[in-house]
C-alpha cells in the first residue's frame, strides 16, 4: 500500500539519518578528547607567585650574580679592559665575602621590603651611582665605559624583581590609590627637579669646599683634580639630574600615595596629659603616621646603601683610596639624599 511504503521509506531515512549522526559523532569526538588532552598536559605559565617561596629570593640573588658576571664580561670585551684600568681586583677571599655579602644583603633587603623592579633600579642608581662618577670625573673614565658599568649593576639587580614580582600598584597608572593626582606628570617634574637641585647645590658646594682637601690628603695617586675646582651647576647638572630624578622616583610615590590608617588615628588622638609613660615613649619614638613612615623608610634606605656602597666600592676597588677618604666622599652622597628626602617630605605632606 502507498501509505506503508511511505512510512517505510520516512523509518529508513530516519534510520539513515541517525547511523550519519552517530558516524559524526564518533568522528568528531575523538578530536574534543584530544584537545581536552592537549589542554591537560600543557604546562601552564608561571610566574614569581608559582614559584615556592623559600626558592624565590636564592632564585633572585643567583639571576642576579648570573646577569652581572655576564654584563662586566660584555663591557670589559668591548672596552678593552678600561674600567678594570682604574680598579684594582680583589685578592683576598675577605675582601670578596665583603663585597658579595653587602651585595646580597642589598638584594635581600629590597625583596623582603616588598620593592618591585621599578624600585630596585632606581635605588641601586642611587648607591652605585656616586663610586662611577668618580671614576669618569677624577679618574678619566670615558664616559661610555661608566654608563655601560653603571648600567649592568641596575639591570643585575632589577632584572631579577621584574620577573619574579609584578609591578606594585604605585608604578601603574590604572590602579587606584589615595592621592592619585600628586604623581600626576606634572608634580613628578616638580618633585624631580626639587631633588636635582637639591644634589646639584650638595655636590658642588662640596667639589669646591670639601673633597679637594679630601681628594689630596686620602686619595693616593688621584691623576686628575681639576673637575673638583671647576665645579659649577651647569658641569655637574646632567650627572645631578638623573640622581635627582631617582631620588624622587624612589621616595615620593609610595609616599605621597599612602592613605590614612587606624594607626594614624591613635597618632592623631594622642594626648600626653592622659598618656602613660609607655604611651608617651611610644610616641615620641614612634608617633608617626603612615604616610610619615613610608617617607621615613625609603629615606633610610637610601641613606643605607648610599653610604656603605659607596664607601666599599671607593675604599676596596679604587686603588690608592685610603678608608677616611671614602667614608668623607660617601658622605657627601649621604647628606644629598637625606636633605632630599626632607625637602620630598615637605611637599608630600598632608
Amino acid at each position: 500500500m502507498p501509505t506503508l511504503r511511505r512510512a517505510q521509506r520516512s523509518e529508513a531515512a530516519r534510520g539513515a539519518a541517525d547511523a550519519d549522526a552517530d558516524v559524526v559523532e564518533k568522528v568528531a569526538t575523538p578530536d574534543r578528547s584530544r584537545d581536552k588532552a592537549v589542554d591537560k598536559t600543557t604546562p601552564k605559565r608561571r610566574d614569581g607567585a608559582r614559584i615556592p617561596t623559600l626558592v624565590q629570593f636564592p632564585l633572585v640573588a643567583a639571576i642576579s650574580f648570573a646577569t652581572a658576571s655576564l654584563g662586566y664580561s660584555v663591557v670589559a670585551e668591548l672596552t678593552k679592559g678600561e674600567l678594570a684600568s682604574v680598579s684594582r681586583s680583589q685578592e683576598t677571599q675577605q675582601d670578596i665575602g665583603i663585597l658579595a655579602g653587602w651585595r646580597i644583603f642589598e638584594l635581600a633587603l629590597s625583596w623582603f621590603s616588598g620593592l618591585d623592579g621599578l624600585d630596585v633600579a632606581m635605588m641601586d642608581f642611587l648607591s652605585h651611582g656616586p663610586a662611577m662618577y668618580l671614576l669618569f670625573a677624577f679618574y678619566n673614565l670615558s664616559p661610555r665605559t661608566a654608563i655601560a658599568a653603571l648600567a649592568v649593576d641596575v639591570v643585575s639587580a632589577s632584572v631579577p624583581f621584574s620577573l619574579l614580582r609584578p609591578f606594585s600598584a604605585v608604578h601603574k597608572p590604572s590602579s587606584k590609590l589615595p592621592n592619585r593626582e600628586l604623581i600626576g606628570l606634572p608634580l613628578q617634574l616638580l618633585t624631580a627637579a626639587l631633588s636635582t637641585s637639591i644634589y646639584t647645590v650638595v655636590l658642588v658646594t662640596s667639589l669646591r669646599y670639601l673633597l679637594p682637601q679630601i681628594f689630596v690628603l686620602h686619595f693616593n695617586g688621584l691623576p686628575n683634580l681639576e673637575p673638583a675646582y671647576a665645579a659649577s651647576y651647569a658641569t655637574v647638572l646632567p650627572v645631578t639630574l638623573l640622581f635627582g630624578a631617582a631620588a624622587s622616583t624612589f621616595i615620593f610615590p609610595p609616599f605621597a600615595t599612602t592613605g590614612k590608617t587606624k594607626e594614624d588615628e591613635r597618632v592623631t588622638n594622642f594626648n600626653p596629659v592622659e598618656a602613660s609613660l609607655g604611651e608617651t615613649m611610644w610616641w615620641n619614638f614612634l608617633g608617626y603616621t603612615t604616610k610619615a613612615k613610608v617617607a621615613i623608610g625609603r629615606t633610610a634606605v637610601t641613606l643605607l646603601v648610599t653610604g656603605v656602597n659607596t664607601y666599599l666600592a671607593c675604599a676596596m676597588t679604587i686603588p690608592g683610596v685610603e678608608p677616611t677618604g671614602a667614608a668623607a666622599y660617601a658622605g657627601v652622597w649621604v647628606f644629598a639624599a637625606l636633605c632630599t628626602g626632607l625637602g620630598l617630605g615637605l611637599v608630600g605632606r598632608d
